[in-house]
C-alpha cells in the first residue's frame, strides 16, 4: 500500500493527513496550532508543521507529500535564504492604500483584471510588497526572493537552501498579483511596479509534477476543491477564518469589478473565487458576546423566526475584502425592544454571514457559472443552524460533506496524482454527505441588501 501525505498550513493551525494513495483511506493524522495575528514569522509555521508531522506518526513511510496553505502571505527571503521579516498574512489590511494606488497606476481595475484576473485588494501579495517598499525600504534592500507560505514550507521540507529550488503552483501563484492565469506566466513588470525591483520567484510546477517526493502543492481553496472532488456545476462555499465561494471553470476569468478573483485551480483549469474576511469568527464573536458556546448559539438561532423579526447583522467585523471595505465596521439594524434578545441576535448573526456568502455566489452566477448545488465545508459548516439555514438563504440545494480536513485531503490527493503519473487526479471513494433543502427566504436577503452599505468606517 503506497502512502501519500497532505498538509494544510492554514491561518489558525497546521494539519497533516496520511492516506492510501489508491483508495484515499485515512491512515493517520496530526495537527498543531498556529499563533494568532496577521503578522507571523514563518518559523512558527515550520515548528507547527514539525509538531503535526510527529503527531501523525512521521512521514518516513510516505512516498509523496504535497502542501496546501493559506494564500497571499508575503514571505521575503535574503540571498542566503533567511527570512527578512515576519510574513504579512492575507487578512492583514495595512496595504489597503497601496492597493488603491497600484490600481490607479496601471490604468484602473479593468487593466488589472486583464493582466492577472483580479483587481488588487489588501489581501493580495502585490499590495503587501508595495506597502513594504513604502514602509520598510531597508527590508526591500535585503530581499532577494519573495514566496508564499506553501512555497516556503515545501522548500523547507525538501531541505532547500538555494533560492533556485523554490517552487510553487498555478493556484497559489495566481493569488500573488504578479502571475497571469491567462498567460500562464509571471508578470515581472507588476512585481517591479510594487516592490521597486525584480527579485527571484518560485518556479511554477504543473499540477501533477513531482520534485523528489514533493508535489506542487496548492493554495488552500484550490486544495479544498480537490479534497471534496468538486465537479462542474458545484459551488464550494467554505466557512473558515475567511469565507469563500468558488467553482471550477475551463476558462480564465477577468472581472473588472474586483468582486470575483480569477484564480487558477489545482487541476490545470481555473477557479473563479469570491473571498470575504468575515466568516467563522463572526459566529465565535457572537457566541462570546452572548456568553454561550457555539452549540448554544446554534440552538438560539434556530429558536428565532426567519429574518429575526427584522434584525439584520452586517458582519464586517474585521473590515471586508468583498465588498472591498477594508476600513468598515459591522452594523446592527432593526434593534427594538422585541428584537433585543439573545435568540434574535444569534439568528441575525447566522443569517448575516450566510447573506454575505450568498452575495458571493451571485457574483459567480453573474459571470455565467452554473450552480446546481452548493458544497458547504469549513468549521462554520459544522454548526446545525448554519446547515439548516444555508439552503433557505442561498435558494438552492446544499450538500454538507462529512467533516474532514479537506485542504490537507486535497493536497494528499494531488500527491497521489503526481505519484501515479496519471492524466487526472484519482477518484477516491465518494464522500459521505448530508443533503439539506429548505424553503427559500428571499426577504431575508432583501432586507440585508437594503442595509449592507450602511456601515461606518474605523
Amino acid at each position: 500500500m503506497a502512502l501519500v501525505a497532505g498538509v494544510d498550513s492554514s491561518t489558525q493551525s497546521c494539519k497533516v493527513v496520511v492516506r492510501d494513495a489508491d483508495t484515499g483511506a485515512l491512515v493517520r493524522q496530526g495537527r498543531a496550532a498556529h499563533p494568532t495575528g496577521t503578522e507571523v514569522h514563518p518559523s512558527e509555521w515550520w515548528d507547527a508543521l514539525q509538531t503535526a508531522i510527529a503527531d501523525a506518526g512521521g512521514l518516513d513511510d510516505v512516498e509523496a507529500v504535497s502542501v496546501g496553505a493559506q494564500q497571499h502571505g508575503m514571505v521575503t527571503l535574503d540571498s542566503a535564504g533567511e527570512v527578512v521579516r515576519p510574513a504579512l498574512l492575507w487578512n492583514d489590511t495595512r496595504s489597503a492604500a497601496a492597493a488603491a494606488d497600484l490600481t490607479t497606476e496601471l490604468g484602473g481595475p479593468d487593466k488589472w483584471a486583464e493582466a492577472i484576473g483580479s483587481v488588487p485588494v489588501a489581501s493580495l501579495t502585490v499590495t503587501k510588497l508595495r506597502w513594504l517598499a513604502r514602509s520598510e525600504p531597508e527590508s526591500v534592500a535585503r530581499t532577494a526572493a519573495v514566496c508564499l507560505p506553501h512555497d516556503w514550507l515545501t522548500w523547507k521540507l525538501s531541505g532547500g537552501t538555494s533560492l533556485d529550488a523554490l517552487t510553487t503552483d498555478r493556484s497559489d501563484a495566481s493569488g500573488t498579483g504578479y502571475w497571469s492565469p491567462s498567460a500562464e506566466d509571471y508578470r515581472p513588470d507588476l512585481l517591479e511596479l510594487a516592490l521597486g525591483k525584480v527579485v527571484a520567484l518560485p518556479r511554477v510546477l504543473g499540477p501533477a509534477e513531482l520534485v523528489g517526493r514533493f508535489g506542487a502543492g496548492a493554495g488552500d481553496n484550490a486544495a479544498a476543491g480537490l479534497g471534496v472532488q468538486a465537479q462542474p456545476g458545484d459551488v464550494v462555499v467554505s466557512i473558515g477564518t475567511s469565507g469563500t465561494a468558488f467553482a471550477r471553470s475551463p476558462h480564465a476569468v477577468a472581472d473588472g469589478t474586483g468582486i470575483v478573483n480569477g484564480f487558477a485551480d489545482a487541476e490545470g483549469g481555473h477557479l473563479p473565487l469570491v473571498c470575504t474576511l468575515n466568516a467563522s469568527r463572526v459566529l465565535d464573536a457572537t457566541a462570546a458576546m452572548l456568553r454561550v458556546d457555539l452549540a448554544e448559539l446554534s440552538d438560539l438561532a434556530l429558536s428565532a423566526p426567519a429574518g429575526a423579526d427584522g434584525l439584520v447583522f452586517v458582519p464586517y467585523l474585521e473590515g471586508e475584502r468583498t465588498p472591498n471595505k477594508p476600513d468598515s465596521t459591522g452594523a446592527l439594524h432593526g434593534l427594538r425592544l422585541d428584537t433585543m434578545t439573545s435568540a434574535h441576535m444569534a439568528r441575525a448573526a447566522v443569517e448575516g454571514l450566510l447573506c454575505s456568502l450568498a452575495d458571493a455566489i451571485d457574483a459567480l452566477v453573474a459571470l455565467g457559472l452554473p450552480v446546481s448545488r452548493v458544497l458547504l465545508i469549513g468549521g462554520g459548516a459544522r454548526l446545525p443552524a448554519v446547515r439548516r439555514l444555508a439552503p433557505a438563504v442561498f435558494g438552492c440545494p446544499v450538500v454538507v460533506p462529512s467533516p474532514s480536513e479537506y485542504v490537507a485531503d486535497g493536497a494528499a490527493r494531488q500527491a497521489a496524482w503526481a505519484l501515479s503519473g496519471a492524466d487526472a487526479p484519482p477518484l477516491w471513494s465518494e464522500l459521505a454527505s448530508t443533503s439539506v433543502e429548505a424553503e427559500p427566504t428571499p426577504w431575508v436577503r432583501e432586507r440585508y441588501a437594503s442595509v449592507r452599505e450602511l456601515t461606518a468606517t474605523r
